[in-house]
């Protein structure tokens, strides 16, 4: 009998240490589970946000953003507040990197502050490195934070801002055939830009419509023009400025100083193409080549992690680990200066 207790008591007590360890083990699971429904949340909050800010245009709403918001009942005054960069940037302004943040946004179509954005980027930098170092390596985590929450939305901002401006510019020469056709049957200068303002599609519309609303509210028509040569900061934009203040303080054909322009500026786009696609191989051996290291050291740590790991300790590995890394940025900017064309 006594035996027989025992043995109950004793498969009693190890079904208690089975559950125990079941629940051991699911707790451990479900700690990671955690890390991982917070990892994703904010990959849709971040997600949600960036289709929010790049949702596209449907072809029921007005041809750019300016005619929407006349639709909606604001006023020229409020949209020129808007869309119009100010002359004081703020507290980022003397910053290396983002000093010309505000300007770089409006240039790209972002509606946002820039003290709003660069808070943004932080609270996201800090709240992915402390999420993400409980599970990873300090280094690690501080190191994908700054990449998803620092680097990459200046990247972001930087490819909008380009991607806005070659449009402006492949509009550019139907934009000044439209004021030359204008100007060629009497119709004044402001009444054509006010012409491709209301014609033309987003975003070459709404940075004339820019121009239209100042010369509304006082400014000056070479001054205006000078504006837009600044906001959009291309030789061709700058090439039109010109243009406009030589006609407005000695006279002239400007109607066929634009009928020019529009053909220099299509010549000009069509030699782009030409020496892209020339340099095409070049380009890709430069990415081919910069992205090389990369790979191999991300390989390398994955596929065997105590080649770097094993000597981590030494004092020698942070200072040569930097040489390399410095040495890889540079054969980077080299090779892509050396493919990069300007013209």
């Amino acid at each position: 009998m006594l035996s027989l207790v025992l043995e109950t008591v004793s498969g009693w007590f190890g079904a208690f240490q089975t559950t125990m360890d079941n629940l051991e083990f699911f707790a451990f699971d479900f700690r990671y589970v955690v890390y991982a429904l917070v990892f994703l949340g904010v990959l849709m909050a971040y997600e949600g946000l960036r289709q929010f800010a790049t949702r596209g245009e449907t072809q029921n709403e007005a041809r750019n953003r300016r005619m929407r918001m006349i639709a909606s009942g604001k006023t020229e005054a409020e949209i020129l507040d808007i869309f119009k960069p100010k002359d004081k940037k703020g507290l980022l302004s003397n910053l290396p990197f983002v000093g010309d943040l505000h300007a770089a946004l409006k240039t790209a179509g972002i509606m946002m502050p820039a003290e709003v954005f660069a808070i943004g980027c932080s609270l996201g930098f800090v709240v992915f490195a402390a999420a993400a170092s409980q599970v990873a390596n300090m280094f690690l985590a501080f190191g994908l934070a700054a990449s998803f929450f620092l680097f990459l939305p200046l990247v972001y901002v930087s490819n909008a801002r380009q991607k806005r401006v070659d449009r402006i510019i492949s509009q550019l020469p139907d934009a000044l055939d439209l004021m030359a056709r204008g100007l060629k049957v009497g119709h004044p200068l402001n009444a054509t830009l006010h012409s491709v303002a209301n014609e033309m599609p987003d975003p070459i519309g709404t940075e004339m419509g820019i121009v239209v609303d100042q010369v509304s509210y006082g400014d000056d028509l070479v001054d205006a023009m000078r504006d837009l040569a600044k906001r959009i900061p291309e030789e061709d934009v700058q090439y039109l400025a010109v243009a406009v203040g030589i006609q407005h303080g000695t006279g002239g054909d400007l109607g066929r100083i634009l009928s020019t322009l529009s053909r220099v500026i299509r010549g000009r786009m069509t030699m782009r193409r030409k020496i892209r696609a020339i340099s095409s191989e070049g380009r890709l051996s430069a990415i081919f080549l910069s992205m090389l290291p990369v790979f191999i050291g991300v390989f390398t740590s994955i596929t065997a992690p105590s080649y770097y790991g094993d000597v981590m300790d030494d004092p020698m590995f942070v200072p040569i680990a930097l040489i390399i890394v410095t040495l890889v940025v540079l054969n980077a900017i080299v090779l892509r200066k050396l493919v990069n064309f300007r013209f």
